[in-house]
């Protein structure tokens, strides 16, 4: 049971973690100051959730 409960609370930091690298990727894309290569290594996120975070963003623009 405790590992269980170590593993959910991993899992639930690692997504917080996520969220927050996707928010600050989206908040960099609308500066328009950087390129996606740069976002994608500075959010340690991958350049292809970073184009579609581009994508989305646009459509919600």
């Amino acid at each position: 049971m405790r590992s269980y409960i170590k593993s959910e609370r991993y899992e639930a930091a690692q997504e917080a973690e996520q969220n927050k690298a996707k928010k600050t990727a989206i908040h960099l894309i609308k500066l328009g100051k950087m390129s996606l290569e740069d976002i994608a290594e500075a959010t340690e996120l991958s350049l292809d959730t970073v184009k579609e975070l581009e994508s989305q963003s646009m459509q919600m623009a």
